[in-house]
């Protein structure tokens, strides 16, 4: 079984890639993946070997908290960002006079006679002491997980925090006591070597700095969530049940699957239903990205979450709660943001031997500059430097940022990505396969041609109205509004395979094939040229005959979509093979393939034979996406490197797709792969700045250039750094939010 969970406690994505290797290694976890932006992890687990519970305790045991996540799909961040917001606040209000204690008396500002001079070194030290513990307490959370990970012997981002402010605080004490002891000594050239070099504005302002950084962080990572956010806000929290002839107001989650279902004009539906009673018009953009609004009857299905514009409808309830299309959507993009894309796994095996080399670094960079003669003070500004400098946030939220920002942007478009790997392999796509019917095509024959007399359409009408045939069906819905007159049928037939007949007026009337008509020997030579041309361009020609007399033809065909043409012709511009597969005849296959600018087409395929065509592309190197709607489609969709889905078509082609294209515009299958790609690269973007930042940041905060440029940081400068490092990352991200699809 597959089960979400909430993560809390976790500063880097050092703690989530640990948390992630050690349930992976559990017997009976298939596969663990572990969120850092989210702050959340997606399980598959053999239920029989391991249980939800024995899972909450292991991560716990490494120091995090673990909860079963609930059905609350906009999670919200403003607890946690008022509780940055606060920390940081509380943490300046102290930082500020410690800042002008300590710097002041170097920069020459006015300092109060208990604090200046040699004679007040000890007052000088004590109240900085005073200034920095309150500092240290209300950030107590960095210093409680960096120890207790340290002890674990997993240091993560709250280590080098707790090392860094830590240690400087521990000396700012020694420097206390080492001042007391020069006064009672009176050694006050020892009290003056300490006075300078307390450190406790460094133990203060790191934390402090940080929590700046977090809740700075946090926000933007609330507005990652805006795309969940703006769907969750268009589901209706109460519904109007019709019962024993009355409205009666409930909690949507009251609603049972059968319960009536009332729904007026500028109310958003609960349930996923078919209307029973009434006409309107759906606002279906939350859904589809459609803007324009769909017309709904009497037997038409309407889902979740859209919005009824204009009449009154009764909804008979299908599917509620968990299983509407909404919750489905919302559990797609929840679950595409916890799936990791291939390339963060890079990231999170860098992040997870990041922290522990850091920390040697740092050591060994104190050791060096004391081996280099430097005094104890600069040898440990070095050393703190690169530990405050080096802390692998960026690194970890270089993708997960980039993933849930892409896939929001995308089902604001109406394009559902499932998951990061299908996000990041779209990007490489360089051929698209489309299934003809009912992908490129309407999937619904329709008439396309008419030839012939004035009477042909009343014949047609009355005849084809009382077969179930789709071809009958097609010819209706043209005729219906076209006639005037409408006849009686009397003596109704179906003639299996050719068409159907009937008395009309008392005259034997006919719609069937050419073949049928032929075999009969009713002339029909009449309209030779125009079978001729219509069979050429793949459609199927129904004859209209009144007492073995032809009136004309009509022609019915499978039409291509308007959104077809201009969505291959996206494909091509943008150097993709785009091919056809389709069941239907070579003649039929290459009129629609010239219809829509395919050049190449498979015709003739069984359904079971998709696969192998599929199959065959990818042996010849191919990166393939498959796009699809029927459950034909499903095994190719499936065997694709990116099964793309049409969200009208059945449920096991969805099922099996990686995407789903909720709209019916194709346009959405380039579209797709356009957002990939910038998703992509902008993901290549965090991770080249988040590892240059390193690269750079950690050689200057060794001292590597003190000597020859007097190029130096102070623990001060690193820890904004690293802060700002993060910021850069999450805003660089949100930039996939005003990409134009």
């Amino acid at each position: 079984m597959t089960e979400n969970f909430n993560i809390t406690g976790m500063g880097c994505s050092a703690c989530s890639s640990k948390i992630q290797e050690k349930l992976n290694n559990t017997e009976g976890v298939k596969r663990a993946e572990v969120n850092l932006l989210t702050a959340s992890m997606i399980v598959d687990f053999d239920e029989k070997k391991v249980t939800c519970d024995n899972i909450i305790n292991i991560v716990e045991k490494l120091g995090y908290g673990a909860s079963l996540k609930k059905n609350d799909y906009g999670e919200d961040f403003s607890d946690n960002s008022k509780i940055l917001k606060d920390r940081f606040i509380f943490s300046l209000l102290f930082l500020i006079p410690l800042m002008y204690i300590s710097m002041g008396s170097m920069l020459g500002f006015w300092l109060p006679k208990i604090l200046s001079g040699k004679e007040n070194a000890l007052n000088f030290a004590i109240v900085q002491l005073v200034l920095c513990l309150p500092v240290v307490i209300i950030n107590k959370k960095f210093y409680k997980n960096g120890v207790s990970s340290l002890i674990k012997m997993s240091p993560n981002m709250d280590t080098l925090i707790a090392v860094g402010s830590g240690a400087s605080f521990i000396y700012g004490v020694f420097a206390v006591f080492r001042i007391l002891y020069g006064i009672k000594v009176s050694d006050f050239e020892l009290v003056m070597s300490y006075h300078s070099n307390l450190y406790f504005e460094t133990a203060a302002m790191i934390p402090t700095l940080i929590t700046l950084g977090k809740y700075l962080e946090e926000l933007s990572k609330g507005k990652t969530k805006d795309a969940i956010n703006k769907i969750m806000n268009l589901s209706p929290k109460k519904a109007i049940l019709f019962v024993g002839g009355e409205e009666k107001e409930v909690e949507t989650d009251k609603i049972k699957v059968s319960d009536i279902v009332v729904i007026k004009p500028g109310m958003s539906i609960p349930c996923d239903g078919k209307v029973i009673f009434g006409t309107t018009s759906i606002d279906e953009s939350m859904l589809t990205g459609e803007s324009i609004p769909v017309e709904k009857n009497i037997g038409d299905n309407v889902n979740t979450a859209t919005v009824n514009v204009s009449g009154y409808i009764r909804v008979i309830a299908e599917k509620v709660g968990e299983n509407t299309t909404f919750s489905e959507i919302v559990k797609l993009i929840e679950e595409a943001s916890a799936k990791k894309a291939p390339i963060s796994k890079l990231a999170d095996k860098v992040s997870g031997i990041f922290v522990p080399i850091v920390m040697g670094i740092a050591l060994f960079t104190f050791i060096i500059w004391i081996i280099l003669g430097a005094d104890f003070e600069t040898a440990f500004s070095f050393g703190i430097c690169v530990l405050v400098i080096s802390c692998p946030c960026a690194l970890g939220l270089a993708t997960p940022v980039a993933v849930m920002v892409g896939t929001g942007k995308g089902a604001e478009n109406g394009i559902l990505i499932k998951s990061g790997e299908a996000l990041e392999t779209s990007h490489q796509i360089n051929t698209v396969v489309f299934d003809k019917t009912g992908t490129i095509t309407e999937g619904e024959p329709k008439v396309t041609d008419v030839f012939g007399d004035e009477k042909l359409l009343e014949v047609a009408l009355a005849l084809e109205e009382n077969s179930e045939h789709p071809i009958s069906k097609a010819v209706v819905e043209y005729a219906k509004n076209r006639v005037k007159n409408k006849v009686a049928t009397e003596s109704f037939e179906n003639i299996e395979g050719f068409g159907v007949k009937a008395q009309i007026e008392e005259k034997l009337c006919y719609a069937v094939s050419r073949k049928f008509a032929i075999k009969n020997k009713i002339d029909i030579s009449k309209f030779d040229k125009e079978f001729e041309k219509l069979s050429d361009e793949g459609k199927t020609v129904v004859y209209i005959i009144k007492e073995n007399i032809a009136l004309g033809v009509i022609a019915v065909a499978d039409t291509v979509k308007d959104s077809a043409k201009n969505a291959i012709e996206k494909l091509n511009r943008m150097k993709i093979d785009v091919v056809m597969l389709t069941g239907d005849n070579e003649i039929v296959a290459k009129t629609i393939a010239k219809k829509v600018g395919i050049k190449k087409f498979i015709a003739g395929v069984l359904p079971q034979d998709k696969e192998k065509e599929i199959q065959k592309l990818i042996d010849n190197g191919k990166i393939v996406a498959m796009v699809g709607d029927g459950i034909n489609d499903a095994p190719a969709l499936a065997r694709a490197n990116v099964g793309i889905a049409m969200g009208q078509g059945t449920d096991v082609a969805i099922e099996s797709a990686d995407v789903v294209i909720m709209r019916k515009d194709l346009v959405s299958v380039p579209n797709s792969i356009k957002l990939s790609k910038y998703v992509m690269r902008n993901i290549k973007q965090n991770l080249f700045w988040a590892f240059f930042y390193n690269i750079i940041g950690i050689p200057i905060a060794a001292g590597v250039f003190y000597n020859s440029l007097d190029l130096k940081l102070s623990p001060m400068i690193g820890a904004f750094a690293m802060s700002i490092s993060s910021l850069f990352v999450v805003t660089n991200a949100l930039r996939i939010k005003n990409i134009r699809l």
